[in-house]
């Protein structure tokens, strides 16, 4: 079983490393005419979509626990259209103080995605949306923490309060990290704020039928779910022509410290091993199709029946679950 798992990984890594010419996988294309009739969608179908959104560029499936993005709220849209066409949109919101701004991600799945965003001529399944007002999210921030005189955030117009009162975190279930006296970092302000006005700061249809035909419908929306991040380090191995010239490159820029060729390949061959067993790992343990959550939303996709997704696993998408969510 295990060589068998570990064969399939390989197939679709060199399906996605070799077939790089193509914009984006099968889940942009729409399901092709049979007979003229449209080909019914199946939930192994949908799976391998999913499973298939790392494609060693710029897709990727959604990282709950981003350790440059202090996780806040998320929740899954999930779209059916009646010609087979579906898409599945997951929203993540975070404080990512590389970018000095609470940002709301959302993440497309699908097989009729559209007006993708296009970062080196390659197409990305996300874009970001900023529901703060950045002038004045600016002016109650002093670096990573809240100013001592911030009343509150300007959130797509309207003015949610951001508070210093330990007893309404304490109550909401927020444990402040207090790195100095009654300080109240980002994220924490931003956990209760959503606690308050959470609608406000979650995509709207606009936003989120920007990558998806507005005849999709929305037939099942999840405020959590479990959920285990799925992160393949894709990468084509280095010939050995190229890793002699990468020495090369850099023994003229940095001198290796007198490092010899021979040194270099071995710890570069020794990086794609590991590289390899963490891909194998991943791809046996977290691949969306290996559990229930995604299994049970491709049933209701292609049975077009919201009504399939009867979870047993218990959720874990709340915050609080990941708390290596940015700590880089």
């Amino acid at each position: 079983m295990r060589i068998w798992i570990i064969l399939s990984f390989l197939f679709l890594i060199n399906t996605r490393i070799f077939g790089q010419e193509q914009e984006i996988s099968s889940s942009t294309k729409t399901t092709p005419m049979t007979d003229g009739f449209q080909k019914k969608i199946t939930e192994e179908e949908i799976l391998k979509t999913l499973d298939s959104s790392n494609d060693g560029y710029y897709c990727s499936f959604v990282d709950l626990g981003h350790v440059y993005s202090y996780l806040i709220d998320t929740r899954l849209n999930v779209f059916r259209g009646k010609d087979e066409q579906w898409a599945i949109a997951i929203e993540r919101l975070g404080y990512n103080p590389r970018a000095g701004a609470v940002v709301l991600e959302i993440y497309y799945y699908g097989n009729c995605l559209k007006n993708l965003e296009i970062y080196n001529n390659r197409p990305l399944n996300y874009y970001s949306v900023y529901p703060i007002d950045n002038d004045n999210f600016n002016e109650t921030i002093d670096g990573e923490i809240l100013k001592l005189d911030a009343k509150f955030w300007l959130v797509r117009g309207q003015q949610v309060p951001i508070s210093h009162n330990k007893k309404l975190y304490i109550r909401a279930g927020i444990e402040l990290k207090e790195y100095a006296p009654n300080e109240i970092s980002i994220e924490e302000a931003g956990r209760l704020a959503v606690l308050q006005s959470r609608d406000l700061f979650r995509a709207t249809d606009e936003e989120l039928y920007k990558s998806i035909p507005k005849g999709l419908a929305k037939i099942l929306v999840l405020d959590q779910w479990f959920h285990k991040d799925f992160d393949l380090q894709i990468s084509p191995k280095m010939t050995d022509e190229q890793l002699r010239q990468t020495y090369e490159f850099n023994k003229n820029l940095t001198g290796l410290d007198e490092m010899s060729f021979e040194t270099f390949a071995q710890s570069i061959r020794q990086q794609e091993v590991f590289k390899d067993e963490w891909d194998i790992e991943m791809w046996e343990n977290n691949r969306p199709s290996s559990y229930e959550t995604w299994q049970l939303i491709a049933k209701v996709i292609a049975e077009n029946a919201p009504e399939q997704y009867k979870p047993t696993l218990k959720p874990n998408t709340h915050w609080s679950n990941w708390p290596d969510s940015g700590t880089m």
